[in-house]
Formats: C-alpha cells, structure tokens, sequence
C-alpha cells in the first residue's frame, strides 16, 4: 500500500476509507455481542454458565491474539512506505474516520465495561475470564488501522538510519546547473 497526498478537507480519508472494512467493523461487534450476551447469562446463572463463558473468553482471546499478529506483519510492511504509530495503529487516533473509529472504539469500549461489571457482580466466579476479550476487539482496531488507516508518508527526514530506502517524496522541480570547469 502506497501513501497518497493527504486532502486538508478530509485530512484521514473518511470519505476514502468510510466503506472499507465493512466485514473487521462487524467481526467485532459479532464478537462482542456473543461475550455480552453469554456473561449476562454466567452473570445471572454462575453454574450453568461457567464453562461457556470461560470457553467464549479464552477462544475471543486465542482469535484476538492472531489478529494482533496478523495486523503487527501488516503494519511492518506498511511502515516501509508510510509513518505508523500505535496510538493510530491500534487506537485509530487520526488514521481512521470517526464513524469506523467510534464503532470500533466502542466495541472495545464494551467488552472492558461489560468484563468489570461482570465480574464485579460475581467476584472469583469464571466472569473473570471476561478480562481476555479486549484483546479480540482491540486486535480488531489494529486490523482495520494496518490494512486501511491513513498514515503520513515516510520521507528522508523521519529520522531513520542513513542509506535505507524511502517512499518517493514530491518536489519542484530544480533547474540544471552548468557543469564548473574549463
């Protein structure tokens, strides 16, 4: 994936990037509704519940942890071209339009709101579990950010080690000088 000029108007691409990612943005409330719906459950009826929540929990997290690698492997290759931070990698801060950025933040929102209150009713009970799920939402957030944030172009002068190659840098053009000598 290549850097293009960033738009002053829309300067993360939410018009560009608003479609894409459609099926990660649904993933993860899928996801989530599934962790919610299966901890009030175990919250409400701790027997019978124990084992689907601890299986649910440990299997979003299994999920989650693939994903953080698979858009880590992503992000480095991105990172030969563009300027990648996590804060926008995985927390979407200025990479990603509201819209996606809110749906995704909100999900990870969720899971950590509904893992404490969770196991706040049922203190030592498998709710705890609860507390592995972000990591499938946020793992999600890095999905979407590696494969369709927008990230400035790396340059010359981003600071990085001498001779390494950099994305193509628009310039004006210079006018040829004449060769010095006799």
């Amino acid at each position: 994936m290549t850097s293009e000029p960033v738009d002053p108007v829309d300067p993360v691409g939410a018009v560009a990037n608003a479609e894409k990612g459609g099926a990660i943005i649904t993933a993860s409330w899928v996801g989530t509704g599934l962790y919610v719906i299966v901890a009030v459950l175990a919250t409400i009826f701790p027997d019978g519940f124990g084992p689907p929540i601890v299986f649910l929990s440990v299997l979003l997290f299994a999920i989650g942890s693939l994903v953080f690698l698979w858009a880590y492997a992503i992000a480095v290759q991105r990172s030969r071209t563009d300027l990648i931070g996590i804060g926008g990698l995985y927390f979407l801060a200025g990479t990603a339009p509201n819209p996606v950025r809110f749906k995704l933040l909100g999900s990870l929102a969720v899971e950590f709101v509904v893992a404490i209150i969770t196991s706040s009713i049922r203190l030592y009970s498998a709710t705890a579990f609860g507390f592995l799920v972000p990591v499938y939402g946020l793992a999600l957030c890095g999905l979407w950010g590696a494969r369709y944030g927008t990230f400035a172009p790396r340059t010359a002068t981003s600071g990085d080690a001498p001779g390494h190659t950099y994305a193509p840098v628009e310039t004006e053009p210079t006018e040829p000088t004449e060769p010095s000598g006799p």
